[in-house]
């Protein structure tokens, strides 16, 4: 989702969050340095209202039946439990954690910090600009929506495992951000293990002393220590956090394919004691030197595989409307156009050993195969080359093109046009 910029023109989701041209933002401050664009200098004279508002919060927490883990309530650097804040829904909705809003008022007015999570999932304009963004960035992203009344802080100084993208929505809010203690954090390097190390760092002078106001936003890379107060009024703002694709997540789809090698398999001596370096000196040895053979033969087809299956369920494409859908099914013709579902990632390759004349479509979450003559419309039309049903490549008839259009709107690879 994008905003309307002056003469009409649509505004890429990059641009309303970094003050730089992105080849400018990848080289000076991607993964290194933090990035303070101001409202101005962003041309978000509207702020980012049109994403999330506090009426939005609001409707969320009042009228759309939230349920935990979608509400997270932090108060003096603390996360307080479920319980506090959810209970029954009354007739029809049998279940325990919805949040109820009374319990979320009390909470808040007491100056605890409320915490909307995975609005990427159930906010549409968000679900539109995070996917967006997710594109220009090439990873996996998620949205967050902090309150915070008046004059409060909901976490201590602290570090993220993930980038983030701070969008501030409405109130001032004045964040301190230190240097790393733990440059490039993994997922598992919490700030937690390292708290002595934070705290004696958050309590010398800042790299990065500044107040955000409504449409000011701020970059950091993660593991750069922060902490953020809300002024003189309630604070609302947008966290889009940023996965990490690291090196090292291509050293586990390494040591997940070396599985394949015997000689890494291969039992350790019976009696050994591992807590002893001069019995396992042996061993270790002739483990490297296995694992060194192993990897000089790695095959990076292997490990892509390895990395799809770990990256591409990270990010869901664009949504499905399923009754549209259906109906479209239904309505099917030879004049029929149809799209690629937005941001689907896919691949088509032969199908394997024992079924020799079928391809394979390779999603996010399935395989589905086809017969071998789909090939060509399959990627003609994936390619965004066709999408007049009856136009598809490679097939006798309309009716054969018919078959495979509807196959491609049921397993929702393709929408209506």
């Amino acid at each position: 989702m994008t905003d309307d910029a002056p003469g009409g023109h649509r505004r890429p989701a990059l641009a309303r969050c970094v003050a730089l041209a992105p080849s400018n933002f990848v080289a000076a401050h991607w993964g290194r340095t933090p990035l303070l664009s101001r409202a101005a200098e962003l041309g978000n004279p509207d702020g980012f209202t049109d994403l999330f508002s506090p009426a939005d919060a609001d409707d969320l927490l009042s009228r759309r039946g939230l349920r935990t883990p979608f509400l997270r309530v932090a108060k003096e650097g603390q996360v307080l439990p479920a319980a506090r804040f959810t209970g029954g829904g009354g007739a029809g909705a049998e279940i325990g954690d919805q949040v109820l809003d009374e319990k979320v008022l009390d909470l808040y007015a007491d100056g605890a910090t409320l915490v909307l999570q995975g609005l990427h999932r159930n906010w549409p304009p968000l679900i539109d600009f995070t996917r967006e963004l997710g594109a220009a960035l090439s990873q996996p992203l998620q949205v967050n929506a902090y309150l915070t009344p008046a004059g409060n802080q909901g976490f201590a100084t602290h570090y993220d495992t993930h980038d983030v993208f701070v969008l501030q929505v409405d109130g001032r809010k004045h964040w301190r951000i230190h240097e790393p203690v733990l440059p490039d954090p993994l997922e598992r390097q919490t700030w937690g293990g390292r708290a002595d190390e934070v705290s004696a760092t958050a309590a010398g002078p800042p790299a990065l002393d500044v107040t955000l106001g409504p449409g000011d936003a701020l970059y950091l890379p993660r593991g750069w220590l922060h902490s953020a107060q809300a002024q003189q009024g309630s604070s609302l703002h947008l966290t889009v956090g940023v996965r990490a694709l690291t090196r090292y997540a291509l050293v586990e789809a390494l040591l997940g394919l070396a599985a394949e090698d015997q000689r890494l398999r291969t039992s350790l001596p019976f009696g050994l004691d591992l807590a002893e370096p001069d019995q396992i000196s042996k061993e270790l040895t002739e483990t490297v030197e296995a694992l060194q053979d192993w990897l000089g033969q790695a095959d990076p087809a292997a490990v892509a595989a390895k990395l799809r299956e770990r990256l591409w369920p990270a990010t869901r494409p664009a949504p499905i409307r399923p009754l549209a859908q259906a109906d479209a099914i239904a309505a099917l013709d030879a004049d029929s156009r149809l799209t690629p579902r937005e941001g689907l990632r896919w691949q088509v390759t032969p199908a394997g050993d024992g079924e020799p004349d079928r391809i394979a479509l390779r999603l996010f979450d399935r395989t589905i195969t086809f017969p071998g003559q789909c090939a060509l419309a399959l990627r003609a039309f994936l390619d965004g080359g066709v999408s007049r049903v009856g136009d598809l490549p490679g097939l006798d008839d309309d009716a054969d093109r018919i078959v495979l259009a509807r196959r491609l709107l049921r397993e929702a690879v393709a929408v209506p046009g």
